[in-house]
């Protein structure tokens, strides 16, 4: 499989997730289980808008992100907005978070959860990872949950989360390695 191939494959995946015809990663949890499972609290996990967590990280980066107020994220594959809202909460109405999808469904989801819950700091652009639409030197924090696994050139991610992040500015990712493609 090539690498247009595979990112049409997670596009049409997640996208169908986001829409609810399709689940995640092999499990019968709940959202709410998963999430639990990958460390997020109950508090965490009862302050989000409906529908912002649909289970499928692999970790909590934003717990350990160590993010300020007024500070600016910026979240690689942000899905429906479960990080966002959490960092939106951490950096307060004088920080900001960026997230970035690539799946239409997924920004749809996402912007009418904002909307919900008048989240005047978050935003959510289309963009692939590989290519963020950010400016140089914007983010304060980056952050990632279980999505760069699925990008064919992880380099290119981090070259990408490097070029927004300030000098002095910190990464912080949930993933998964995997020694060989899942999609071979």
């Amino acid at each position: 499989m090539d690498r247009d191939e595979t990112k049409e494959l997670v596009r049409d995946w997640y996208g169908s997730v986001a829409t609810g015809t399709a689940g995640c990663c092999g499990t019968n949890a709940t959202p709410r289980e998963a999430s639990c499972g990958m460390g997020y609290s109950e508090a965490e996990l009862a302050s989000l808008p409906e529908g912002a967590d649909l289970g499928l990280g692999c970790g909590n980066p934003q717990a350990l992100a160590a993010m300020r107020p007024g500070e600016v994220v910026v979240d690689l594959g942000s899905g429906a907005g479960i990080d966002c809202f959490l960092a939106a909460q951490q950096v307060g109405p004088t920080g900001r978070v960026i997230g970035v999808d690539m799946t239409h469904e997924m920004l749809a989801k996402a912007r009418t959860n904002a909307a919900r819950v008048g989240a005047a700091n978050v935003e959510f652009r289309l963009g692939e990872i590989e290519h963020l639409p950010i400016a140089d030197n914007t983010a304060d924090v980056v952050i990632s949950n279980c999505v760069i696994n699925l990008v064919p050139d992880k380099a290119q991610v981090y070259r990408e989360a490097f070029r927004v992040l300030k000098p002095g500015g910190r990464i912080t990712i949930a993933d998964v390695v995997n020694t060989r493609s899942a999609f071979a």
